[in-house]
């Protein structure tokens, strides 16, 4: 396949040993003439510009008897520089080291450092394993215990290449060709750098294709570091939005050696592909509000209506409770009613034109009470009562005529006596009159039998 990793117009190492006049130094290619001749004169700025894409990359060195500790600490140098050219960190690029011989050791997986200096150090501090060569083994575990999400690799949704560069001086001692090629299925992207008695042989088989832009050789550990140039051109992308070349109104998307223009948020792209447009945000099915949405600079608030708050989600509304305290203008009572709300008054007073206050009633008035006879007003309420001479009933609304038995004063016996000696003259009178009139109803029948 071929690499997925950024442009190659680089120098590659061939595969074979070196002639003496190029000893010292990796063999390359000849780069092809640009047209006119030398470099252009935006190059140097490209080359400011260029940086890795994004990888999880992991190296693979050989630290087995046969390299001997001047010579590995030439590839602590070879993988300092290395991390130099790179754009580390947790969203760009993150770097594993594994160390082996007859075994393998994770210094460090893709998830402990994303910064240059926390890796330079802890690459420092790597010593030795020495022994047998086992790259089979050293490959093997980079896929099932360096290549997890565990251990810092990202998703495969990410679409983040993953890379291995195994640098080595040797003939693996174990099973290569098996596991290279599972690895590679795997979507492993593998360099294979040799030095010295590495062998070729084993070198080609581990490497990805093409072979020629997989495989690097150098003859001895003094050079080695001399790659990291030609590493850093194999995953350079050139930043063509750096170089101040585009005429993206908003925002430039580096994409490869040409760009794409896009827009900041609340923005469209026009059909000119270079400018843009504010966004309606407001418009239907642009927007998560549940009442009322305000356009906003290419962004958007959400409002609520009349009688509704906004919850603490910014998005949804809840109605508001009119008659809480401190909302509503009542004296008295709030009555709410859906949204809005109405005032009304205790018992024992009565509602002002104004809608709002309150004046106590009169509950004595005529017609506002059901007493009988007498209404006694009684602070807002009231109680019923009797003229003299007559008593509250049981329902204490109506009245009923009084019964006493009281004993009669010494001037209302008098005025009784006087009465009743009037009514026995009178009764006197009567009876005597009634003999006189016998008397004459006798003579008169006495007559009229004479006749």
């Amino acid at each position: 396949m071929r690499r997925a990793l950024g442009i190659l117009g680089c120098c590659l190492l061939l595969l074979l040993p070196l002639p003496p006049a190029a000893r010292g130094s990796p063999h390359r290619l000849r780069r092809q003439p640009r047209p006119g001749g030398g470099l252009p004169g935006s190059q140097a700025a490209a080359d400011t510009a260029c940086k890795n894409r994004p990888l999880d990359l992991v190296f693979i060195v050989d630290s087995s008897r046969s390299v001997r500790p001047e010579e590995f600490e030439k590839v602590k140098i070879f993988l300092s520089k290395m991390i130099d050219t790179l754009d580390v960190g947790e969203r760009t690029t993150r770097v594993a080291v594994m160390n082996y011989a007859s075994t393998v050791k994770v210094e460090f997986p893709l998830r402990t450092y994303f910064d240059k200096a926390s890796m330079k150090e802890a690459i420092s501090h790597i010593e030795p394993l020495s022994a047998g060569t086992m790259t089979g083994l050293a490959i093997q575990t980079a896929v099932d215990e360096v290549f997890t999400e565990e251990m810092g690799t990202r998703p495969a949704t990410f679409n983040i290449p993953k890379v291995v560069i195994v640098v080595t001086d040797g003939r693996p001692q174990d099973q290569v060709q098996d596991v290279a090629a599972s690895a590679r299925t795997a979507g492993i992207e593998i360099y294979a750098v040799g030095v010295d008695r590495a062998d070729m042989q084993s070198l080609r088989i581990m490497a990805s294709e093409p072979l020629d832009e997989h495989v690097f050789y150098v003859e001895t550990y003094g050079v080695i570091e001399k790659l990291t140039s030609k590493f850093r051109e194999t995953f350079c992308a050139v930043n063509v939005c750096a170089l101040g070349t585009h005429n993206c109104e908003q925002v430039c998307v580096s994409n490869d050696r040409s760009y794409l223009c896009d827009c900041y948020e609340g923005y469209t792209l026009n059909p000119d592909k270079r400018t843009c447009s504010a966004v309606d945000m407001c418009a239907p099915g642009r927007h998560e509000c549940d009442q009322i949405c305000v356009s906003n600079n290419g962004s958007y608030v959400c409002d609520c209506y009349e009688g509704y708050t906004l919850n603490p989600d910014k998005k949804t509304c809840s109605a508001v409770d009119v008659c809480a305290p401190g909302r509503h203008d009542c004296e008295q009572v709030c009555v709410r009613n859906d949204l809005f709300y109405t005032c009304d008054c205790y018992q024992g007073y009565t509602l002002n034109p104004d809608k709002k206050t309150c004046s106590r009633t009169e509950v004595c008035a005529p017609g506002t009470h059901d007493c009988e006879q007498v209404c006694v007003s009684n602070g807002g309420s009231y109680t019923c009562d009797c003229y003299e001479g007559f008593t509250l009933n049981p329902d204490e609304k109506t009245c009923s005529r009084a019964i006493t038995s009281s004993l009669v004063t010494t001037e209302e016996s008098c005025k009784c006596e006087a009465i009743a000696a009037l009514q026995d003259s009178v009764t006197s009178r009567l009876e005597a009159l009634s003999t006189k009139l016998d008397e004459v109803s006798e003579k008169l029948q006495a007559y009229q039998g004479r006749q």
